[in-house]
């Protein structure tokens, strides 16, 4: 007989058409469960035929299924090695850069690398696609308002430079929205964008199976131009990168080879 979380997994993937045995089902279990009970089903087949009736309940379990921690320059020192050696790299090729933002969040990472570039590349010609899963945390990207936890490691100059203050509340100016696209994508069920310089995709796919990143690394490979650049997070690597056509360039960055 099929247990209950696993015909819960199976409803949401023909539901919704997530996967989530593409996630470490521990840690995935663990999350759900309680979200399952804080809101009082003492089963997931009540849980998901009580979110089949109420959105609200559902795209909280969106929300709660994804990860939403971010903040601006996060892990400072490789954004520096950003700045000064890999930017400059992409840009020895072409000033023309196509920036592809993975699994984005609520969008601290793209708006990052565009205050970046505005700054220190006045000369670049970029665009920056930037998607996510997690529908309202879109949202919350394209409005663009954060607080100031989100912003503590900007320095006061391009907070004054690129946000307006209202408060405790910090808004991206339009000059650097008008760079970055948000866009809903699923690693594990859509099509990937190509023509990629710089794919940034960070603190993510820890959560995913090893089956599931190995799969995700090869379209991430196929998206990039020749010689673009795949930026993981401090929490990853990728083993064996040439499995992938990939070369390690510095700490968490990677090449294309071929």
């Amino acid at each position: 007989m099929t247990d209950d979380y696993t015909e819960f997994i199976n409803n949401v993937k023909n539901r919704l058409s997530i996967d989530l045995t593409m996630y470490k089902q521990t840690q995935m279990k663990r999350r759900l469960i309680s979200l399952r009970d804080k809101r009082g089903y003492s089963t997931f087949r009540q849980y998901f035929f009580a979110m089949n009736r109420d959105n609200l309940l559902l795209n909280e379990f969106l929300d709660h299924m994804t990860i939403n921690v971010s903040e601006f320059f996060r892990n400072p020192d490789r954004w520096e090695v950003l700045k000064t050696s890999i930017l400059p790299r992409l840009g020895a090729a072409s000033n023309k850069l196509k920036i592809w933002s993975a699994a984005c969040s609520t969008g601290e990472e793209p708006y990052s690398t565009a205050i970046m570039l505005k700054e220190f590349f006045p000369n670049y010609d970029f665009h920056i696609l930037a998607t996510d899963i997690d529908r309202s945390a879109l949202e919350k990207a394209r409005q663009g308002v954060y607080t100031e936890r989100s912003v503590k490691g900007i320095p006061d100059k391009l907070i004054y430079k690129y946000f307006k203050q209202d408060e405790n509340l910090y808004s991206v100016d339009q000059s650097v929205k008008q760079h970055v696209v948000f866009k809903k994508h699923d690693l594990l069920a859509d099509t990937y964008p190509s023509n990629i310089d710089l794919i940034i995709c960070r603190n993510v796919l820890i959560y995913f199976t090893d089956d599931a990143k190995a799969a995700i690394y090869t379209k991430f490979s196929h998206s990039l131009n020749q010689h673009g650049v795949i930026f993981i997070g401090s929490t990853e690597q990728i083993f064996k990168p040439d499995n992938y056509g990939l070369r390690l360039l510095d700490t968490f960055f990677y090449q294309r080879i071929t």
